[in-house]
């Protein structure tokens, strides 16, 4: 079990990204607009959160009283680069939220090292927030003095499978059981495992991960029976995260440094949640297939969109703003059709059979032995593998191809029927 253990610590330091309290912050609000008692007696978990560096854990344990939270959990794992040392600075760095006072940072220091030197795990709980400094504000200087009055929370002992504050360890499954409401940043190489996790305790929960994780084919099928789905604040470009100095290799390092902090810019992040929020059923405008064949200068360029796959009972399109109004049909889409996505107006029907998952819900060709979609290709035969169909200056078969060019993985969709155009 120690290699195992090891394996786990290195793994976790290697996904160490601190996630920027204004990107929790402008999440967050849009499911408090929508929801304003989404939280209010409520026990909120993060579980993969050092809560003497997680911004999580500092935006919510700021927002505690406003949002009414009945309970606040965060676990650290074992080896924390920061718990213990940096309590009253990283507490209580400069917020976006005027109620929020400075620290000093002669306040006294919580010790959580171990003779050896490495951070323990630890759970932190706060049932309440009071004022605790008598200046007439709950804030996050009230919080670290409940925290310190504690001895800085209970140590966690980890077992024989898992160290100390992995969020597989039988105990942080314990406080798991308890949450209503699992609020983190997973580590993106364990998002499988994590997810499966929340679904087999049946918890609400608002996490990130990578957009990607939209295809594997433990997160697929959630997605498509509206089980879970992407948050409304991220819909395009990269996040920047904040990662340990002590894990960067300065070599490799290709991000910012500011005030002595390691920042590192991160593509493709989402957030995933299943609470709901107002832009799931916000309905997209859009055109006759006619009207974006004559204005959209995407679909004009184009030479697939709306042609029909070859191993497909579908028509590709390339363009969640070219999805056609007066069209009845299925329809491929890219991933990013999941940020606009409202299962008011669309169904979801399935998804290229990519790896052989079994997504398409019978409305891919078998017998073509081609998994992703295909338009207008010429193969020897139908019953040929992909193996011997070959594309010039082309080197990888697993991805959609249209007229020879490599596509990616596809959501196939279906408009629902009575909707304002009458399509």
């Amino acid at each position: 079990m120690a290699n195992n253990n090891l394996a786990s610590a290195k793994k976790a330091r290697n996904d160490e990204f601190y996630t920027q309290y204004e990107d929790i912050q402008k999440e967050v609000q849009a499911y408090i607009d929508y929801n304003p008692d989404v939280f209010r007696g409520k026990v909120v978990y993060l579980n993969c959160d050092d809560p003497y560096e997680s911004n999580f854990f500092k935006f919510f344990a700021n927002k505690f009283n406003a949002y009414g939270i009945k309970k606040l959990v965060a676990t650290s794992y074992f080896n924390s680069p920061v718990a213990g040392t940096e309590l009253q600075i990283s507490l209580l760095p400069d917020m976006p939220d005027k109620e929020i006072s400075p620290v000093k940072k002669s306040s006294p220091q919580t010790n959580t090292t171990t003779e050896n030197g490495e951070t323990k795990g630890r759970v932190i709980e706060i049932t309440e927030v009071a004022d605790e400094n008598g200046d007439g504000v709950y804030d996050l200087e009230d919080v670290k003095r409940i925290i310190q009055a504690n001895g800085g929370g209970r140590l966690l002992k980890g077992d024989d499978d898992f160290p100390p504050g992995d969020f597989r360890s039988k105990e942080c499954i314990e406080l798991l059981k308890q949450a209503d409401i699992v609020v983190t940043n997973p580590p993106f190489s364990l998002f499988r495992e994590y997810v499966a996790q929340l679904f087999e305790y049946d918890k609400k929960f608002l996490i990130i991960g990578h957009i990607n994780a939209i295809t594997y084919k433990e997160i697929f099928p959630k997605i498509m029976d509206n089980r879970m789905w992407l948050g409304p604040s991220i819909s395009s470009g990269d996040r920047e995260f904040e990662v340990p100095k002590n894990f960067v290799d300065p070599k490799k390092f290709t991000g910012e440094i500011r005030d002595g902090k390691y920042y590192q810019k991160v593509m493709g992040v989402r957030w995933y949640a299943n609470l709901d929020h107002g832009k799931r059923h916000q309905e997209l405008q859009l055109m006759t297939m006619a009207e974006n064949r004559k204005f959209s200068k995407k679909v004009i360029d184009s030479d697939v969109c709306y042609k029909k796959y070859d191993n497909y009972d579908a028509i590709e399109v390339s363009f969640t703003d070219a999805i056609p109004s007066d069209y009845a049909g299925v329809m491929g889409v890219p991933i990013s059709f999941l940020d606009k996505y409202s299962p008011d107006q669309f169904e979801i029907l399935g998804a290229t059979e990519s790896e052989g998952k079994g997504f398409s819900n019978g409305l891919w060709n078998e017998k073509s032995r081609v998994s992703q979609p295909v338009i207008e290709r010429e193969r020897e035969s139908i019953r040929e593998s992909l193996s011997t169909i070959r594309i010039p200056n082309q080197e990888k078969y697993d991805r959609p191809y249209i007229d020879s060019k490599r596509l990616y993985f596809r959501i196939l969709i279906k408009r629902k029927k009575g909707i304002k155009d009458g399509a």
